[in-house]
Protein backbone atom coordinates (compact mmCIF):
# COMPACT_ATOMS: atom_id res chain seq x y z
CA UNK A 1 0.00 0.00 0.00
CA UNK A 2 2.96 2.34 0.52
CA UNK A 3 3.29 2.56 -3.27
CA UNK A 4 -0.36 3.34 -4.12
CA UNK A 5 -1.67 6.86 -4.74
CA UNK A 6 -5.36 7.56 -5.38
CA UNK A 7 -6.13 11.02 -6.73
CA UNK A 8 -8.65 12.91 -8.84
CA UNK A 9 -8.36 15.92 -11.13
CA UNK A 10 -10.75 18.78 -10.31
CA UNK A 11 -11.25 22.11 -12.08
CA UNK A 12 -13.77 24.50 -13.58
CA UNK A 13 -15.18 23.53 -17.00
CA UNK A 14 -12.67 24.06 -19.85
CA UNK A 15 -9.59 24.50 -17.63
CA UNK A 16 -7.91 21.56 -19.37
CA UNK A 17 -8.47 18.54 -17.10
CA UNK A 18 -8.96 15.99 -19.87
CA UNK A 19 -5.99 17.31 -21.87
CA UNK A 20 -3.70 17.14 -18.85
CA UNK A 21 -4.98 13.63 -18.08
CA UNK A 22 -4.00 12.67 -21.65
CA UNK A 23 -0.43 13.86 -20.95
CA UNK A 24 -0.29 11.83 -17.71
CA UNK A 25 -1.44 8.72 -19.61
CA UNK A 26 1.12 9.38 -22.32
CA UNK A 27 4.00 9.99 -19.90
CA UNK A 28 3.31 6.80 -17.89
CA UNK A 29 2.72 4.83 -21.14
CA UNK A 30 -0.72 3.74 -19.90
CA UNK A 31 -1.99 3.90 -23.48
CA UNK A 32 -0.19 3.21 -26.72
CA UNK A 33 0.20 6.01 -29.25
CA UNK A 34 -2.43 4.34 -31.39
CA UNK A 35 -5.00 4.43 -28.55
CA UNK A 36 -4.21 8.01 -27.60
CA UNK A 37 -6.59 10.64 -28.91
CA UNK A 38 -7.76 13.99 -27.59
CA UNK A 39 -9.79 13.43 -24.37
CA UNK A 40 -8.72 9.77 -24.19
CA UNK A 41 -10.70 9.10 -21.01
CA UNK A 42 -13.94 10.57 -22.38
CA UNK A 43 -15.42 7.52 -24.05
CA UNK A 44 -18.86 8.91 -24.97
CA UNK A 45 -19.32 10.49 -28.41
CA UNK A 46 -21.29 13.21 -26.68
CA UNK A 47 -18.31 14.16 -24.51
CA UNK A 48 -16.07 14.52 -27.54
CA UNK A 49 -18.57 16.51 -29.58
CA UNK A 50 -19.18 19.02 -26.82
CA UNK A 51 -15.64 18.97 -25.45
CA UNK A 52 -16.90 18.35 -21.91
CA UNK A 53 -16.54 15.50 -19.43
CA UNK A 54 -19.88 14.06 -18.30
CA UNK A 55 -18.73 10.92 -16.46
CA UNK A 56 -15.86 10.44 -14.05
CA UNK A 57 -13.34 7.94 -15.45
CA UNK A 58 -10.90 5.86 -13.46
CA UNK A 59 -7.66 4.43 -14.86
CA UNK A 60 -4.59 2.83 -13.29
CA UNK A 61 -1.11 4.12 -14.20
CA UNK A 62 2.37 2.91 -13.23
CA UNK A 63 5.06 5.47 -12.52
CA UNK A 64 8.76 4.72 -11.88
CA UNK A 65 9.85 7.38 -9.38
CA UNK A 66 13.38 8.76 -9.03
CA UNK A 67 13.73 6.85 -5.71
CA UNK A 68 13.84 3.62 -7.76
CA UNK A 69 10.37 2.43 -6.66
CA UNK A 70 7.43 1.88 -9.02
CA UNK A 71 4.21 3.52 -7.86
CA UNK A 72 0.63 2.61 -8.77
CA UNK A 73 -1.58 5.62 -9.47
CA UNK A 74 -5.36 5.39 -9.60
CA UNK A 75 -6.37 8.51 -11.51
CA UNK A 76 -10.01 9.62 -11.61
CA UNK A 77 -10.79 12.36 -14.14
CA UNK A 78 -13.90 14.33 -13.14
CA UNK A 79 -16.39 16.64 -14.92
CA UNK A 80 -16.04 20.41 -14.52
CA UNK A 81 -19.64 21.48 -15.18
CA UNK A 82 -21.77 22.18 -12.11
CA UNK A 83 -24.55 19.91 -13.44
CA UNK A 84 -22.28 16.91 -12.91
CA UNK A 85 -20.91 17.88 -9.51
CA UNK A 86 -22.36 14.67 -8.02
CA UNK A 87 -19.80 12.74 -10.09
CA UNK A 88 -17.08 14.86 -8.49
CA UNK A 89 -18.31 14.12 -4.94
CA UNK A 90 -18.14 10.38 -5.70
CA UNK A 91 -14.61 10.57 -7.12
CA UNK A 92 -13.45 12.58 -4.12
CA UNK A 93 -14.80 9.92 -1.72
CA UNK A 94 -12.53 7.34 -3.38
CA UNK A 95 -9.30 9.41 -3.21
CA UNK A 96 -6.66 10.76 -0.81
CA UNK A 97 -5.53 13.65 -2.98
CA UNK A 98 -6.69 16.03 -5.69
CA UNK A 99 -4.94 17.94 -8.45
CA UNK A 100 -6.60 21.35 -8.49
CA UNK A 101 -6.26 22.79 -11.98
CA UNK A 102 -6.55 26.51 -12.67
CA UNK A 103 -6.40 28.00 -16.17
CA UNK A 104 -3.60 30.60 -16.25
CA UNK A 105 -5.54 32.73 -18.77
CA UNK A 106 -8.82 32.79 -16.81
CA UNK A 107 -7.88 32.48 -13.16
CA UNK A 108 -10.09 30.96 -10.48
CA UNK A 109 -13.73 30.44 -11.48
CA UNK A 110 -16.88 29.33 -9.67
CA UNK A 111 -16.50 25.57 -10.06
CA UNK A 112 -12.83 25.73 -8.99
CA UNK A 113 -14.00 27.00 -5.61
CA UNK A 114 -16.97 24.66 -5.19
CA UNK A 115 -14.92 21.56 -6.14
CA UNK A 116 -12.13 22.69 -3.84
CA UNK A 117 -14.56 22.94 -0.89
CA UNK A 118 -15.80 19.41 -1.66
CA UNK A 119 -12.22 18.13 -1.60
CA UNK A 120 -11.28 19.99 1.60
CA UNK A 121 -14.45 18.64 3.24
CA UNK A 122 -13.08 15.11 2.65
CA UNK A 123 -9.60 16.04 3.98
CA UNK A 124 -7.91 15.55 0.62
CA UNK A 125 -4.34 16.70 0.02
CA UNK A 126 -4.57 19.47 -2.61
CA UNK A 127 -1.86 19.97 -5.24
CA UNK A 128 -2.45 23.34 -7.00
CA UNK A 129 -1.51 23.34 -10.70
CA UNK A 130 -1.60 26.29 -13.07
CA UNK A 131 -2.44 24.98 -16.53
CA UNK A 132 -2.10 26.54 -20.02
CA UNK A 133 1.04 28.55 -19.11
CA UNK A 134 2.14 28.31 -22.77
CA UNK A 135 -0.66 30.70 -23.84
CA UNK A 136 0.28 34.28 -24.68
CA UNK A 137 -2.48 35.62 -22.44
CA UNK A 138 -1.36 33.60 -19.38
CA UNK A 139 -1.35 35.75 -16.22
CA UNK A 140 1.01 33.67 -14.13
CA UNK A 141 1.65 36.14 -11.29
CA UNK A 142 -1.96 37.30 -10.88
CA UNK A 143 -3.34 33.76 -10.92
CA UNK A 144 -0.64 32.61 -8.46
CA UNK A 145 -1.85 35.32 -6.07
CA UNK A 146 -5.45 34.11 -6.49
CA UNK A 147 -4.47 30.51 -5.72
CA UNK A 148 -2.45 31.56 -2.65
CA UNK A 149 -5.44 33.59 -1.41
CA UNK A 150 -7.79 30.68 -1.98
CA UNK A 151 -5.89 27.78 -0.41
CA UNK A 152 -3.17 29.48 1.60
CA UNK A 153 -0.24 27.64 0.00
CA UNK A 154 3.24 28.98 -0.73
CA UNK A 155 4.08 30.24 -4.21
CA UNK A 156 6.69 27.49 -4.73
CA UNK A 157 4.02 24.83 -4.08
CA UNK A 158 2.08 25.83 -7.21
CA UNK A 159 3.12 23.68 -10.17
CA UNK A 160 3.22 25.25 -13.63
CA UNK A 161 2.09 23.04 -16.50
CA UNK A 162 0.68 22.92 -19.98
CA UNK A 163 -1.62 20.08 -21.00
CA UNK A 164 -1.05 20.93 -24.64
CA UNK A 165 2.77 20.85 -24.75
CA UNK A 166 3.28 18.43 -21.84
CA UNK A 167 5.42 20.94 -19.93
CA UNK A 168 5.51 20.27 -16.16
CA UNK A 169 4.05 16.74 -16.36
CA UNK A 170 7.16 15.12 -14.82
CA UNK A 171 6.97 17.55 -11.85
CA UNK A 172 3.26 16.75 -11.36
CA UNK A 173 3.92 12.98 -11.25
CA UNK A 174 6.75 13.46 -8.76
CA UNK A 175 4.55 15.73 -6.62
CA UNK A 176 1.79 13.09 -6.54
CA UNK A 177 4.24 10.63 -4.95
CA UNK A 178 5.76 13.16 -2.55
CA UNK A 179 2.69 15.11 -1.43
CA UNK A 180 -0.32 12.77 -1.58
CA UNK A 181 -0.40 10.27 1.32
CA UNK A 182 -0.70 6.53 0.58
CA UNK A 183 -4.13 5.03 1.39
CA UNK A 184 -4.77 3.86 4.94
CA UNK A 185 -6.51 0.57 5.57
CA UNK A 186 -6.07 -2.89 7.01
CA UNK A 187 -5.56 -5.72 4.54
CA UNK A 188 -6.53 -8.36 7.15
CA UNK A 189 -9.71 -6.61 8.38
CA UNK A 190 -13.19 -7.64 7.10
CA UNK A 191 -13.82 -6.47 3.53
CA UNK A 192 -15.17 -2.93 3.16
CA UNK A 193 -15.37 -1.54 -0.39
CA UNK A 194 -17.12 1.64 -1.52
CA UNK A 195 -19.06 1.53 -4.82
CA UNK A 196 -18.38 4.78 -6.69
CA UNK A 197 -19.76 3.91 -10.12
CA UNK A 198 -21.37 1.17 -12.19
CA UNK A 199 -22.17 0.51 -15.84
CA UNK A 200 -24.46 -1.93 -17.62
CA UNK A 201 -22.95 -4.34 -20.11
CA UNK A 202 -25.51 -6.31 -22.18
CA UNK A 203 -23.28 -9.43 -22.13
CA UNK A 204 -21.83 -9.38 -18.61
CA UNK A 205 -24.61 -7.65 -16.65
CA UNK A 206 -23.77 -4.86 -14.23
CA UNK A 207 -20.07 -3.99 -13.80
CA UNK A 208 -19.43 -2.31 -10.46
CA UNK A 209 -16.45 0.02 -9.81
CA UNK A 210 -15.24 0.19 -6.21
CA UNK A 211 -12.46 1.39 -3.94
CA UNK A 212 -11.38 -1.02 -1.18
CA UNK A 213 -11.06 0.71 2.20
CA UNK A 214 -10.24 -2.41 4.27
CA UNK A 215 -9.74 -6.11 3.61
CA UNK A 216 -9.03 -8.15 0.47
CA UNK A 217 -11.34 -9.24 -2.35
CA UNK A 218 -10.55 -12.41 -4.32
CA UNK A 219 -12.11 -13.94 -7.41
CA UNK A 220 -14.80 -16.46 -6.38
CA UNK A 221 -15.51 -14.81 -2.99
CA UNK A 222 -19.10 -14.66 -1.76
CA UNK A 223 -19.95 -10.98 -1.35
CA UNK A 224 -22.87 -9.00 0.07
CA UNK A 225 -24.06 -5.51 -0.89
CA UNK A 226 -24.87 -3.96 2.49
CA UNK A 227 -27.66 -1.59 1.40
CA UNK A 228 -29.70 -4.06 -0.64
CA UNK A 229 -28.61 -7.14 1.43
CA UNK A 230 -28.19 -9.10 -1.84
CA UNK A 231 -25.49 -11.80 -2.02
CA UNK A 232 -23.43 -12.82 -5.05
CA UNK A 233 -20.30 -14.60 -6.11
CA UNK A 234 -17.43 -12.54 -7.53
CA UNK A 235 -17.14 -14.03 -11.04
CA UNK A 236 -14.38 -11.61 -11.98
CA UNK A 237 -12.43 -8.89 -10.20
CA UNK A 238 -9.89 -6.69 -11.90
CA UNK A 239 -8.20 -3.33 -12.32
CA UNK A 240 -9.15 -0.49 -14.63
CA UNK A 241 -6.43 -0.01 -17.19
CA UNK A 242 -7.34 1.43 -20.60
CA UNK A 243 -9.34 -1.81 -20.82
CA UNK A 244 -10.49 -3.94 -17.88
CA UNK A 245 -7.74 -6.34 -16.75
CA UNK A 246 -8.83 -9.33 -14.58
CA UNK A 247 -6.67 -10.15 -11.52
CA UNK A 248 -6.95 -12.83 -8.81
CA UNK A 249 -7.17 -10.48 -5.84
CA UNK A 250 -7.31 -6.81 -4.84
CA UNK A 251 -6.51 -5.52 -1.37
CA UNK A 252 -7.08 -2.36 0.71
CA UNK A 253 -6.22 0.93 -0.97
CA UNK A 254 -6.90 -0.31 -4.49
CA UNK A 255 -9.50 0.70 -7.05
CA UNK A 256 -11.04 -1.93 -9.33
CA UNK A 257 -14.16 -3.53 -10.75
CA UNK A 258 -16.26 -6.59 -9.92
CA UNK A 259 -18.60 -8.60 -12.15
CA UNK A 260 -21.14 -10.81 -10.38
CA UNK A 261 -23.57 -11.46 -13.22
CA UNK A 262 -26.21 -9.09 -11.79
CA UNK A 263 -28.81 -8.48 -14.48
CA UNK A 264 -31.22 -6.27 -12.50
CA UNK A 265 -29.93 -2.74 -12.18
CA UNK A 266 -32.07 -1.98 -9.08
CA UNK A 267 -29.81 -4.26 -7.03
CA UNK A 268 -26.88 -1.85 -7.22
CA UNK A 269 -26.76 1.45 -5.40
CA UNK A 270 -23.87 3.82 -5.94
CA UNK A 271 -22.45 4.69 -2.50
CA UNK A 272 -23.21 1.19 -1.15
CA UNK A 273 -20.63 -0.97 0.62
CA UNK A 274 -19.44 -4.41 -0.56
CA UNK A 275 -18.46 -6.89 2.16
CA UNK A 276 -17.93 -10.65 2.58
CA UNK A 277 -20.86 -12.92 3.47
CA UNK A 278 -18.79 -14.97 5.97
CA UNK A 279 -16.96 -12.10 7.67
CA UNK A 280 -19.05 -8.96 7.17
CA UNK A 281 -17.80 -5.50 8.18
CA UNK A 282 -19.37 -3.87 11.25
CA UNK A 283 -20.65 -0.74 9.51
CA UNK A 284 -21.17 0.54 5.99
CA UNK A 285 -18.92 3.28 4.62
CA UNK A 286 -20.38 6.75 4.59
CA UNK A 287 -20.16 7.68 0.95
CA UNK A 288 -21.75 10.69 -0.67
CA UNK A 289 -24.72 12.81 0.21
CA UNK A 290 -28.03 12.07 -1.47
CA UNK A 291 -28.40 14.29 -4.47
CA UNK A 292 -31.13 16.91 -4.67
CA UNK A 293 -32.60 17.52 -8.14
CA UNK A 294 -33.09 21.17 -9.10
CA UNK A 295 -35.06 20.93 -12.36
CA UNK A 296 -37.97 18.61 -13.12
CA UNK A 297 -39.41 17.59 -16.48
CA UNK A 298 -41.75 14.89 -17.75
CA UNK A 299 -40.27 12.37 -20.20
CA UNK A 300 -42.82 10.48 -22.30
CA UNK A 301 -42.37 7.84 -25.02
CA UNK A 302 -43.65 8.89 -28.45
CA UNK A 303 -45.62 5.59 -28.71
CA UNK A 304 -47.49 4.47 -25.57
CA UNK A 305 -46.40 0.83 -25.99
CA UNK A 306 -42.75 1.89 -25.52
CA UNK A 307 -43.41 2.79 -21.87
CA UNK A 308 -41.78 -0.38 -20.43
CA UNK A 309 -38.75 0.00 -22.73
CA UNK A 310 -38.33 3.56 -21.51
CA UNK A 311 -38.48 2.35 -17.90
CA UNK A 312 -35.69 -0.19 -18.61
CA UNK A 313 -33.58 2.46 -20.35
CA UNK A 314 -33.94 4.91 -17.44
CA UNK A 315 -32.98 2.14 -14.99
CA UNK A 316 -29.81 1.35 -16.92
CA UNK A 317 -29.00 5.03 -17.32
CA UNK A 318 -29.43 5.60 -13.59
CA UNK A 319 -26.75 2.95 -12.94
CA UNK A 320 -24.30 5.12 -14.82
CA UNK A 321 -25.66 8.45 -13.55
CA UNK A 322 -26.88 8.16 -9.97
CA UNK A 323 -27.98 11.82 -9.90
CA UNK A 324 -30.93 11.05 -12.22
CA UNK A 325 -34.17 10.70 -10.21
CA UNK A 326 -37.44 9.53 -11.76
CA UNK A 327 -40.95 8.35 -10.87
CA UNK A 328 -43.92 7.28 -13.07
CA UNK A 329 -46.59 9.84 -13.90
CA UNK A 330 -49.41 10.12 -16.41
CA UNK A 331 -50.79 13.01 -18.40
CA UNK A 332 -54.11 13.35 -20.22
CA UNK A 333 -52.37 14.52 -23.40
CA UNK A 334 -49.25 12.32 -23.43
CA UNK A 335 -50.32 9.13 -21.64
CA UNK A 336 -47.88 7.30 -19.35
CA UNK A 337 -44.36 8.57 -18.77
CA UNK A 338 -41.91 9.58 -16.05
CA UNK A 339 -41.32 12.70 -14.06
CA UNK A 340 -37.53 13.05 -13.87
CA UNK A 341 -35.37 15.23 -11.64
CA UNK A 342 -32.13 16.71 -12.99
CA UNK A 343 -29.30 18.77 -11.51
CA UNK A 344 -29.69 21.46 -14.17
CA UNK A 345 -30.63 22.20 -17.77
CA UNK A 346 -27.45 20.73 -19.28
CA UNK A 347 -28.04 17.52 -17.33
CA UNK A 348 -31.57 17.32 -18.79
CA UNK A 349 -30.25 17.84 -22.31
CA UNK A 350 -27.54 15.19 -21.89
CA UNK A 351 -29.98 12.59 -20.49
CA UNK A 352 -32.35 13.17 -23.41
CA UNK A 353 -29.46 12.80 -25.87
CA UNK A 354 -28.15 9.64 -24.15
CA UNK A 355 -31.62 8.02 -24.19
CA UNK A 356 -31.73 8.60 -27.92
CA UNK A 357 -28.17 7.43 -28.71
CA UNK A 358 -27.56 4.63 -26.25
CA UNK A 359 -31.07 3.14 -26.01
CA UNK A 360 -32.82 4.26 -29.24
CA UNK A 361 -35.52 5.92 -27.15
CA UNK A 362 -37.05 8.93 -28.87
CA UNK A 363 -38.95 10.86 -26.20
CA UNK A 364 -41.11 13.92 -25.70
CA UNK A 365 -39.89 16.18 -22.90
CA UNK A 366 -42.23 18.62 -21.18
CA UNK A 367 -41.19 22.15 -20.25
CA UNK A 368 -38.82 21.96 -17.24
CA UNK A 369 -40.23 23.28 -13.96
CA UNK A 370 -39.80 23.00 -10.20
CA UNK A 371 -42.14 21.66 -7.50
CA UNK A 372 -44.26 23.91 -5.29
CA UNK A 373 -45.83 22.96 -1.96
CA UNK A 374 -49.39 23.95 -0.95
CA UNK A 375 -50.97 23.80 2.51
CA UNK A 376 -54.76 23.47 2.84
CA UNK A 377 -56.98 25.44 5.22
CA UNK A 378 -58.52 22.31 6.72
CA UNK A 379 -55.12 20.67 7.26
CA UNK A 380 -52.48 23.44 7.45
CA UNK A 381 -49.61 21.10 8.51
CA UNK A 382 -50.00 18.58 5.67
CA UNK A 383 -47.96 19.63 2.58
CA UNK A 384 -49.36 18.88 -0.89
CA UNK A 385 -46.66 18.71 -3.56
CA UNK A 386 -47.57 20.28 -6.90
CA UNK A 387 -45.49 19.28 -9.90
CA UNK A 388 -47.59 20.86 -12.64
CA UNK A 389 -50.16 23.69 -12.78
CA UNK A 390 -52.84 20.95 -13.10
CA UNK A 391 -52.09 19.82 -9.54
CA UNK A 392 -53.03 23.23 -8.10
CA UNK A 393 -56.05 22.78 -5.79
CA UNK A 394 -58.95 25.25 -5.82
CA UNK A 395 -57.76 28.67 -4.59
CA UNK A 396 -60.55 28.82 -1.98
CA UNK A 397 -59.22 25.81 -0.02
CA UNK A 398 -55.54 26.86 -0.02
CA UNK A 399 -54.04 28.29 3.15
CA UNK A 400 -50.61 29.14 1.65
CA UNK A 401 -48.20 28.11 -1.12
CA UNK A 402 -44.43 27.78 -0.76
CA UNK A 403 -41.94 27.88 -3.61
CA UNK A 404 -38.39 26.55 -3.62
CA UNK A 405 -35.50 29.00 -3.43
CA UNK A 406 -31.74 28.67 -3.19
CA UNK A 407 -29.19 30.35 -1.01
CA UNK A 408 -26.24 31.24 -3.19
CA UNK A 409 -22.91 32.95 -2.85
CA UNK A 410 -21.80 35.21 -5.69
CA UNK A 411 -18.09 35.83 -6.10
CA UNK A 412 -17.26 38.70 -8.41
CA UNK A 413 -14.89 41.51 -9.25
CA UNK A 414 -15.89 44.90 -7.77
CA UNK A 415 -16.70 46.42 -11.19
CA UNK A 416 -19.56 43.97 -11.80
CA UNK A 417 -21.39 44.45 -8.48
CA UNK A 418 -23.90 47.01 -9.80
CA UNK A 419 -24.97 44.88 -12.76
CA UNK A 420 -25.20 41.73 -10.63
CA UNK A 421 -27.36 43.49 -8.02
CA UNK A 422 -29.68 44.64 -10.82
CA UNK A 423 -29.90 41.08 -12.14
CA UNK A 424 -30.67 39.71 -8.65
CA UNK A 425 -33.46 42.25 -8.16
CA UNK A 426 -35.00 41.46 -11.56
CA UNK A 427 -35.01 37.75 -10.66
CA UNK A 428 -36.59 38.43 -7.23
CA UNK A 429 -33.27 37.83 -5.49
Amino acid sequence: MRNIRNFCVIAHIDHGKSTLSDRLLEYTKAVTERQLQAQTLDDMDLERERGITIKSHAIQLYYPHTDGQEYTFNLIDTPGHVDFSYEVSRSIAACEGALLLVDATLGIQAQTISNLYLAIGHDLEIIPIMNKIDMESAMIDEVSEQIIDLIGCRKDEILLASGKTGQGVAEILAAIVDRIPPPKGDVTAPLQALIFDSIFNPFRGVIVYFRIMNGTLRKGDKVRFVNTQKEYEADEVGILRFIQVPVDELSAGNVGYIITGIKVSKEIKVGDTITHVERPCVEAIRGFEDVKPMVFAGIYPIENEDFEDLRDSLEKLQLNDASLVYEPESSTALGFGFRCGFLGMLHLEIIQERLSREFDQEVITTIPNVSYVAYMKKNPNEPVVMNTPNDLPDVTVIDRIEEPYIESQIITKPEYIGTIMKLCMEKRG
